[in-house]
């Protein structure tokens, strides 16, 4: 069993979703791992939580990763929010990640969950299930 992995496939998903160029310029950047001090943009998007498990087998270490991506914005109405869960979706089937430990194995697509906030914006939490090993 191994946790080792969670910070490069974290830092793999944050540098990949903010360098997307379509999705970085429809956020305006605001892509966070930390929600920053002061004033929140209209949409952004947060990483995390997680859950690991183990997956680890006779080849060596590894786990299994549940990681949700949430889309978060105060505007009435699911449009833009979906149209930005699409572009997450999108852009992580499109490229392979690159971590800086381990290898991925692969990366799907595991849910979403779209509703709305108690101040009346909207929020969709998408799920991905990471395979991942270490070398």
């Amino acid at each position: 069993m191994t946790y080792a992995l969670a910070l490069p496939l974290q830092e793999a998903l944050f540098q990949h979703l903010s360098s997307d160029p379509a999705l970085s310029n429809a956020l305006n950047g605001a892509i966070y791992d930390a929600l920053p001090a002061g004033t929140l943009p209209q949409t952004y998007v947060t990483l995390g939580p997680e859950d690991v498990r183990d997956r680890s087998d006779r080849s060596g270490s590894g786990a299994r990763h549940r990681v949700e991506i949430t889309v978060h914005t105060d505007t009435a109405g699911f449009a833009g929010a979906k149209a930005i869960a699409a572009s997450i979706c999108d852009s992580l089937a499109a490229t392979p990640l690159v971590l800086t430990r381990g290898r991925l194995v692969g990366l799907w697509f595991d849910r979403a969950r779209a509703s709305r906030t108690t101040s009346g914006g909207r929020e969709i939490r998408l799920r991905f299930a990471a395979r991942l090993e270490d070398d």
